[in-house]
């Protein structure tokens, strides 16, 4: 019996999932676009829902960080592809950006079903989402102000803040003006602000 048991082959184990998994896991259902079900998060993970809670925080929390690794790959890769400098490369970068925040099928879902819920989460500084598009959008701007391609007579920090203000208004057009959210509206006030 002991040989036998020597000499089958070694069982393989999968890997134990984790908060990575989870926000992997999160991503995808946001981006189906379904609504994020921590129950059934938990239960694809196969794991408990306090494992997953101890993971995440809470389902705001998991939807804070779903967007924004959504945000941050989005602003990324569009900030590769644009070959402008100075206020003509912040307006284009912004707007394309802005664009593709209306266009995601999992933000039209959300905004959709959770709207206010959404735009609280998204609009307040104490929930994180806020202050790293602020800071993103700030050091943005200074990579072209120290190149010396934008010069403006304004803090740096407050023009970020303006600008992230605006993407929230045309993004959210709909909730706050009954409008329909158009990025291409932002484009002349950007425009403006950095002349």
């Amino acid at each position: 019996m002991l040989c036998v048991l020597l000499h089958t082959a070694p069982v393989s184990v999968a890997p134990r999932p984790s908060a990575s998994d989870a926000l992997r896991l999160a991503r995808s259902r946001f981006l189906a676009p379904e609504r994020l079900d921590m129950s059934a998060l938990a239960d694809e993970l196969g794991v408990n829902r306090v494992t997953l809670y101890r993971w995440v925080g809470s389902r705001d929390r998991l939807l804070i960080e779903v967007v924004w690794s959504l945000a941050a790959d989005a602003l990324a890769e569009i900030e590769s592809e644009v070959t402008a400098s100075g206020p003509e490369r912040i307006v284009t970068v912004v707007t394309r950006f802005l664009a593709a925040v209306i266009a995601n099928p999992g933000m039209q879902r959300w905004l959709g079903e959770e709207g206010e819920h959404a735009m609280r989460l998204l609009t307040r500084h104490d929930t994180d989402f806020q202050p790293r598009l602020i800071a993103t959008v700030e050091r943005m701007l200074a990579r072209e102000a120290a190149a010396g391609a934008l010069a403006v007579p304004v803090d740096l920090h407050d023009l970020a803040f303006v600008i992230v203000r605006l993407i929230e208004s045309y993004a959210y057009l709909d909730l706050i003006a009954g409008e329909r959210a158009d990025a291409g509206r932002a484009e002349p006030i950007l425009r403006m602000l950095l002349r």
